[in-house]
């Protein structure tokens, strides 16, 4: 109803485009951080499509005009704890009979790495110390990290969504990238990438 402050209804099919018009662009960057989030592609699947239910269902409560990717983070987030932090994490299984033969047969002995296929595999090898080093990160951090580095979001937005002040935000985000830059460096030691 105009002019009370009570939302009009949606009608179907204008509340279907319009979320798709604003939400659907964020898709990919809610992903990826559900993905580093989870540490699972599975879970964080999931996570993504309960956050966008989630989010239609509730979309006649946004606000047109105010910040959709923060008020969508905030949805991701708040389903994070409420349903995959508390919940546990049980180890994968392995059949050692399926791998088995992979380790016994020579022919499957790393020798056969040609510089070719060096230089196709380090990047993905590089790639594997930068989502370890995350993953290490405490909690609190990886978020701001995660949240300001991959999803690009302001100081304003994060605090919104982690619900904390700014000066919060930016301490964790240094403390955060610290940590990050000394984990990092690390692992090129280890590797040999660098030398102490």
């Amino acid at each position: 109803m105009k002019g009370t402050g009570v939302p009009e209804p949606w009608d179907p099919q204008s509340k279907q485009a319009e979320f798709e018009a604003v939400a659907l662009e964020h898709f990919n960057t809610l992903y990826s951080t559900a993905l580093r989030l989870t540490r699972n592609a599975s879970e964080a699947q999931d996570l993504v499509q309960e956050t966008m239910l989630k989010a239609y269902r509730f979309f006649d409560r946004f606000e047109p005009g105010t910040n959709v990717k923060a008020w969508l983070f905030t949805i991701l987030r708040n389903t994070y704890i409420n349903t995959y932090r508390k919940a546990v994490r049980q180890q994968e299984q392995v059949d050692f009979e399926r791998i088995e033969p992979f380790y016994a047969d020579p022919a499957n002995d790393l020798e056969w790495l040609d510089q070719e296929t060096l230089e196709h595999v380090l990047p993905h090898v590089l790639q594997d110390d930068v989502k370890h080093a995350l993953d290490a990160l405490p909690e609190a951090y990886r978020l701001v990290v995660l949240l300001a580095d991959m999803a690009d979001l302001s100081y304003k937005d994060i605090a919104t969504i982690v619900g904390c002040p700014e000066g919060t935000v930016m301490s964790r985000l240094f403390r955060g990238r610290r940590l990050l830059r000394k984990s990092l460096h690390e692992f090129a030691l280890k590797g040999g990438y660098v030398k102490g």
